[in-house]
């Protein structure tokens, strides 16, 4: 009875160990690697999201600017982000390793737009597109009209 109950006991301790490994930092694909990404910046999890990102010291910056900005929300605000849910509005293939991944989350409702490019092999967001691009959405085979003319 003994040895029935240390193996019993070991068996639950292996079980909980190997529950307990770290989330992947890798993506299957630019929408995953887009959604692991955002769901880690919306937690407050910056260094889990820079796994997500291109590597470069602009992203770098950048990702310090808005982790400054998470930080100095009161609690209500980093609640609301937390517990927000992501909104993928347009997911556009623009060739086989660059993404433009147009998204909200149900706290802000406002369209931000990312880029998601492969890098030997691995699906990364480069946050430069969000600051250094001309529109928050883009427009896809579709002429741009003036009404006032």
């Amino acid at each position: 009875m003994k040895r029935y109950l240390i193996i019993c006991l070991f068996l639950s301790f292996l079980f909980s160990y190997c529950g307990s490994k770290k989330q992947s930092t890798t993506s299957e694909n630019d929408i995953d690697a887009a959604r692991n990404f955002i769901r880690a910046a919306l937690d407050g999890k910056f260094d889990e999201a820079r796994n997500f990102m291109l590597s470069d010291s602009v992203n770098a910056n950048y990702m310090d600017v808005v982790e400054r900005s998470f930080q100095n929300n009161d609690a209500e605000t980093k609640n609301g982000y937390r517990g927000a849910s992501i909104n993928m509005h347009q997911v556009a293939p623009m060739n086989d390793s660059t993404t433009i991944v147009i998204y909200s989350n149900s706290f802000k409702n406002d369209h931000d737009t990312l880029k998601v490019v492969k890098e030997n092999g691995q699906w990364l967001v480069d946050l430069k597109y969000l600051y250094q691009h001309d529109l928050d959405t883009i427009q896809l085979n579709k002429p741009t009209t003036d009404s006032t003319r």
